[in-house]
């Protein structure tokens, strides 16, 4: 039984790959996964699948086509961290898959930022609103993965409109990447920034 195999492919540039999501990547015959992720491989020589805006589609390709091809799900970071990897688990068994972990964003950032992470709250604002005033009110530090609706300067925002004036964010723009941007100081200094692509936000609350 040919496994489906989710990997993570890491912040973005190549060398922050690991070889066994390469290697993994390069035994599969079809690949599945955003446009800018799929890019990152010119070299494959299988087939390239955009991620379908159904996620039920994927599913049904999956099913249909696991058993004939080997199949890899390419995902952003870290497999297991906010990614597809938990609507996959409510279709598929255990035995069914295999995870190939990755460096999320979030980890490579605070890497670049020089500080530990086990102690801050991690959420994804990624097409969803969520209370990150009150996350940050109760436990001081919070991570945030963002998009392009809930980006930094909004962020910034909504902090000013809650009272939070010195707060210290840390914004990581386009993370790995030649462009990589890092941008550090309080709600305004976000502001004045402004504008913003990829990025992930931390805010401590001091």
């Amino acid at each position: 039984m040919n496994k489906i195999s989710v990997i993570g492919i890491g912040p973005g540039a190549r060398e922050y790959l690991l070889p066994i999501a390469l290697e993994t990547i390069n035994s599969c015959q079809i690949i599945i996964g955003g446009a800018r992720n799929l890019e990152a491989f010119p070299e494959f020589t299988g087939e390239k699948m955009p991620l379908p805006k159904a996620l039920e589609d994927l599913i049904v390709f999956i099913k249909e086509s696991k058993d004939s091809k080997r199949l890899g799900v390419i995902v952003s970071g870290d497999s297991g961290f906010y990614s597809i990897l938990g609507f996959l688990n409510r279709h598929f068994t255990s035995e069914e898959l295999e995870v190939i972990p990755g460096i999320s964003s979030l980890q490579y950032f605070f890497a670049r930022l020089k500080r530990p992470w086990q102690d801050f709250t991690f959420q994804s604002l990624h097409g969803k609103r969520i209370d990150f005033i009150k996350e940050l009110q109760d436990k001081k530090q919070v991570a945030l993965l963002t998009d392009n609706v809930f980006s930094p300067d909004k962020l910034a925002q909504e902090l000013i409109k809650n009272g939070f004036f010195k707060a210290c964010l840390m914004v990581g723009e386009n993370l790995s990447y030649p462009e990589e941007r890092i941008v550090c100081g309080t709600p305004e200094d976000i502001l004045k920034a402004a504008p913003y692509q990829m990025s992930v936000v931390v805010i401590v609350n001091e």
